[in-house]
């Protein structure tokens, strides 16, 4: 078009600023220009009156509350294992290659039971992927429900809710996600006399002592011959029939453990 006109740049600062005092005037009045003041006013009027008015925002959002059961057995034990806790949210952290097939379990797995949106992060440095749920009411419900605990697992000895030790189903359920997340296969191969042998392991790790006894507890229960090591946070199911016994009433939803379990 010709009736153009070409202004300076920022032209419009001036006008947006008498305009924005303008409203805001006419929608709180005289107000103090004073950040600290105004921030000191604010506290003032929140602690009195504020926090006591009824808020949609201050409504902790919704989720469903899961009943006891297999799912959220399995759900603890991949928290006692790779998961983390704060006092807003939870993660379950698992690494983005080997891990890639586990994690969407993982990912329906939680979606399925607080039927929720999940959030996935990735670090590419360390080779990471991060599913994690905030949401302060659910927190509570893990605290208080399913009897997970917050902050370093290690220096408060978690142990396996008392809940789940008392079910042998829900036993099963939580060793698998234990062992799925804090566990491994190991490939042994060794030459004698000249021929070449090969057997696999399950193994076990948790620097928290209790949970090793505990999981050390629902093995004999299931009637699978292991051993502590000396070291006192390594598990080790050894026998290639205790093994395979393992895979048949335990099972795995790792692919990446059955894919080992399955080598020649």
């Amino acid at each position: 078009p010709a009736d153009i006109e070409i202004k300076e740049r920022y032209w419009y600062v001036k006008e947006a600023a008498i305009k924005g005092g303008r409203a805001r005037y006419q929608k709180y009045g005289v107000v103090a220009l004073n950040e600290d003041e105004r921030k000191k006013k604010w506290r003032e009027w929140w602690e009195k009156e504020g926090k006591f008015k009824p808020s949609d925002i201050l409504k902790p959002l919704p989720f469903r509350k899961p009943v006891f059961s297999k799912n959220l057995a399995e759900f603890a034990g991949i928290m006692l294992g790779d998961g983390g806790m704060s006092k807003h949210q939870f993660t379950v952290t698992l690494n983005s290659i080997t891990d890639k097939k586990y994690s969407k379990f993982v990912h329906r797995l939680i979606k399925n039971l607080f039927e929720i949106p999940v959030g996935v992060y990735f670090n590419k440095k360390f080779l990471a992927k991060r599913i994690v749920v905030s949401r302060t009411a659910i927190i509570s419900y893990l605290i208080g429900t399913v009897g997970l605990q917050p902050g370093n697992k290690v220096k408060q000895q978690v142990d396996i809710p008392f809940w789940i030790k008392e079910n042998q189903q829900h036993s099963i359920a939580c060793l698998r996600g234990l062992i799925d997340t804090d566990g491994c296969i190991i490939l042994h191969r060794y030459l004698s006399k000249g021929k070449r042998y090969s057997y696999k392991k399950v193994s076990f790790t948790s620097r928290s002592y209790p949970l090793l006894v505990s999981v050390s507890k629902i093995l004999l229960n299931l009637g699978i011959k292991h051993r502590i090591m000396r070291n006192k946070w390594d598990i080790r199911i050894e026998a290639r029939k205790d093994v395979e016994k393992y895979f048949q009433v335990v099972g795995t939803h790792n692919p990446k453990h059955l894919k080992r379990y399955k080598m020649a």
